[in-house]
């Protein structure tokens, strides 16, 4: 059951930093902008396991944090094991604690839980924790295989889900 979750339109609370890691989850956050750009979620002729809407939001994200002078990065994986950042092995979590040391913020494309397994294995690190996407809920879909290799999503609904007030969540919000 993936988490629908929508992206900013914009990145003005990160220009507050000079260095940001963005750590992209490949499972809901793709999903969902497959389906909002109305394009396919996977083509395994073109892009294997990555989605191109997606691709493409990651790439606008980190280009317009460098032209505003943040210099960014993305945390990468290429291993299909790695693409859920809430169910990340220790070893991967470690691995990003160790390079999270050498930026000022973390970017997680991701609802919640993605962003407090980015929290936890930061352990007692000050690094902000940025959540840079807004979950809106729960979606139900039905995927549509297409000749040759390609794969949609068809969103049936959405169960909204209840947000906390701001001040109540552990983590920031884009």
């Amino acid at each position: 059951m993936p988490v629908y979750l929508k992206a900013p339109r914009g990145f003005e609370k990160l220009a507050q930093f000079e260095k940001v890691l963005i750590i992209p989850c490949r499972f809901c956050p793709a999903a969902s902008l497959a389906i909002s750009k109305n394009e396919p979620y996977f083509e395994f002729h073109r892009h294997l396991f990555q989605t191109a809407a997606y691709e493409r939001y990651i790439q606008t994200m980190k280009a317009e944090l460098e032209n505003g002078g943040v210099q960014a990065d993305v945390f990468r994986s290429r291993l299909p094991h790695q693409f859920v950042v809430c169910m990340w092995t220790s070893l991967r979590r470690s691995r990003l604690k160790k390079r999270a040391e050498k930026y000022d913020a973390l970017v997680v494309l991701g609802c919640e839980a993605a962003a407090q397994t980015i929290r936890n294995s930061l352990g007692a690190s000050p690094i902000p924790v940025i959540q840079g996407m807004r979950t809106e809920g729960i979606m139900s879909v039905l995927p549509r295989f297409q000749w040759p290799g390609r794969i949609r999503l068809q969103i049936n609904s959405i169960t909204p889900l209840l947000h906390h007030k701001e001040a109540h969540e552990p983590w920031m919000h884009l």
